[in-house]
């Protein structure tokens, strides 16, 4: 049974000659309920790993009060043309609180090593490079995506690589 936890809207566009990376953040719509006034308070942050360990992240500003964000907001990555094969991104949607720490609403992932949605929208976004390209993601739970990171990271020994996706400690910035 999967939770709803709403859906995302990006696009992908990556600068070979630059080796830049853009994912616009544009919209969430119908994104589960956090707080106690029956809203949310969300903001994106993008993640980029490389075999399982977060490299950088980044993140939109916060919407404050509402289920359907509109951000249209430009997250930017450096990663060289060589290394584009071993990176994923993983756009976790945030509820930002002011007391305790954020929760993770929900989560989706794109790059090399995502599932169905995920990979097809990287693919397209490689083969066309220069060129934004838009899809809808579904959201998944933060167990779920850390499930399968683990498994997409297990060595061919069959031993797995320790893969640990800190989403968000209450201390961090």
């Amino acid at each position: 049974e999967k939770a709803d936890l709403g859906e995302i809207n990006f696009s992908l566009c990556y600068l070979p000659t630059a080796g830049r990376l853009t994912i616009t953040i544009i919209k969430a719509t119908n994104l589960k309920a956090m707080d106690l006034t029956g809203f949310s308070d969300p903001y994106v942050k993008a993640s980029l790993i490389c075999e399982g360990r977060r490299l950088k992240k980044r993140k939109t500003s916060i919407k404050k009060n509402t289920l359907n964000p509109v951000y249209n907001e430009a997250l930017v990555f450096d990663i060289p043309n060589e290394n584009m094969d071993h990176v994923n991104v993983i756009i976790a949607v945030m509820d930002y609180d002011c007391i305790g720490h954020n929760e993770v609403i929900g989560m989706c992932c794109v790059g090399n090593d995502a599932d169905g949605p995920g990979r097809e929208h990287w693919n397209e976004m490689l083969a066309n490079p220069r060129k934004p390209i838009e899809q809808w993601h579904q959201l998944i739970e933060e167990k779920l995506m850390n499930s399968y990171m683990t498994k997409t990271y297990t060595t061919s020994t069959g031993a797995s690589k320790p893969v640990s996706i800190v989403v968000e400690s209450p201390h961090s910035d």
